[in-house]
This record gives C-alpha cells, sequence and structure tokens, in this order.
C-alpha cells in the first residue's frame, strides 16, 4: 500500500453499512466527507469502539512509540506479519483496534520500460460498498490534540491479481469481520486471525488507472478518482 485512500462519503453512511447497534458518542455527520486524496500526517475521521459506544475522532495518519519519536518518519501502516510481535507496535496491539473507512485506495505501478515513471491505480470494492481498513490507533481523551495521537493500517500481502500492482494491499475487512473487529471484546487470539486470515479476497476489488494528478497531495477532487482512457497507462482493469 503506497500510502494514499480516499474516503468521500458521508461519515452516516459508512455507519449504515456497517449495521452497529451502538450509540455514536461523537463525529456523526450527514455532510460527505470528500476527500479524494487522503494523504499521511493528516487528520483523518477513524472509528472506534468504547465503553459507552462508537467513537469518530479525526486523528492523524501515521504512528510512533514515544521512544522512536523523531528518529524517523512515523509509520502510516504495520505489517500484518510482524505487528503482533514486533516490539514497536505493542503500546497499541491488541486493545488499539480501530477502524479506518473509505472508499478505495491508490498504487503506483512502475512503468517496465521506464521505471522511474510510475502510473497510478484506483482500486476499489467490485459491489461498490464501503471498505473498512483494520487499524491500531492511539487516542488520549480531551479535548486538544494529542502528540501521541495517531494510527497505522494493517497491511497484508496481496493475493491473485492484485500481485500485478503491488505486493501488499490494505487489510480490509467486510463488515460481520469488521464489527468483530472493533469490538473490545474480542479475544487477542481471535483478533490475531483476523489479521491472518480475514482480509477479503482480491476476486472483491477491481481497479483501473488514474490521473497522475493524484501524485500531489494539494490536489484533491472527484476528478482524482475517474478512470483514464490513455491506452500506454491501461493494464487490466478488472479480476
Amino acid at each position: 500500500m503506497c500510502g494514499r485512500y480516499s474516503m468521500y462519503e458521508s461519515m452516516d453512511h459508512y455507519l449504515r453499512q456497517l449495521s452497529l447497534d451502538l450509540a455514536v458518542i461523537n463525529g456523526y455527520d450527514a455532510e460527505p466527507i470528500s476527500r479524494y486524496n487522503v494523504a499521511p500526517s493528516t487528520q483523518v475521521p477513524l472509528l472506534r469502539q468504547v465503553e459507552d459506544g462508537l467513537r469518530v475522532d479525526p486523528l492523524r495518519w501515521g504512528w510512533s512509540p514515544f521512544w522512536a519519536k523523531g528518529k524517523r518518519p512515523d509509520p502510516i501502516n504495520a505489517r500484518a506479519e510482524t505487528v503482533m510481535t514486533g516490539k514497536f507496535f505493542s503500546e497499541l496491539w491488541p486493545a488499539g483496534r480501530a477502524l479506518a473507512p473509505a472508499n478505495g485506495w491508490y498504487e503506483w505501478l512502475p512503468d517496465p520500460t521506464e521505471p522511474k515513471r510510475k502510473q497510478p491505480y484506483y482500486i476499489t470494492s467490485a459491489d461498490g460498498l464501503p471498505l473498512y481498513f483494520a487499524a491500531l490507533a492511539q487516542a488520549h481523551p480531551g479535548l486538544e490534540a494529542d502528540p501521541r495521537d495517531g494510527f497505522v493500517i494493517i497491511t497484508a500481502a496481496a493475493d491473485q491479481g492484485l500481485l500485478d500492482i503491488h505486493d501488499r494491499k490494505p487489510l480490509v475487512l467486510a463488515a460481520d469481520t469488521a464489527r468483530e473487529w472493533l469490538d473490545p471484546a474480542t479475544t487477542a487470539e481471535r483478533a490475531a486471525a483476523i489479521v491472518q486470515q480475514g482480509c477479503r479476497p482480491a476476486a472483491e476489488f477491481h481497479w483501473y488507472p488514474v490521473d497522475k494528478a493524484v501524485g500531489n497531495v494539494r490536489n484533491d477532487n472527484e476528478t482524482l478518482i475517474d478512470p483514464i482512457t490513455d491506452q500506454n497507462a491501461q493494464g487490466q482493469l478488472e479480476f
């Protein structure tokens, strides 16, 4: 996963598709979010289940433990193969489970004849329904943002046709698995099984090439997810 995704529906839309029988404590809104180029280090609405219900908090995409701050840029992703056992994310696993709602994500495919040139592709669900990325988050209570807060998206090895685009993909959960992931009552063992086996299969996605304007974080509009027809950028459009 290269580090850009879209989230343009209203929070009401994502929550209705998720069908959670929980009170929404904050952040509930029927206005479109309209983010077509979500970039690292920006604040993004994230779902977390707490004792009183469901929280929708704007959190920064990227996180490091206190002892790693300043040594390198905060990671935005955590590999499924090591997130449960490595030291780096031990502060977040397993109690920091969260969901990042999305509509799709971007990957860049190198040109085989010109490796320095890359073509962006947009990957989304074949059925048009929202995506739910498994995430780990830290969020301290209070009205002011805490510099320690942030989140990472868990990534898994790509399978089947997605290998043609990138060798990693976000850990995208079906709605029923996403509800289980959020639930604090879900055991660490079950959460580990979701990380290892819960990702939606490649056959449930499709992709197409999009304009290279998505590479500039200042560009953020609905045209970024429009397919382009340049034959030089065409790959396999669906699988």
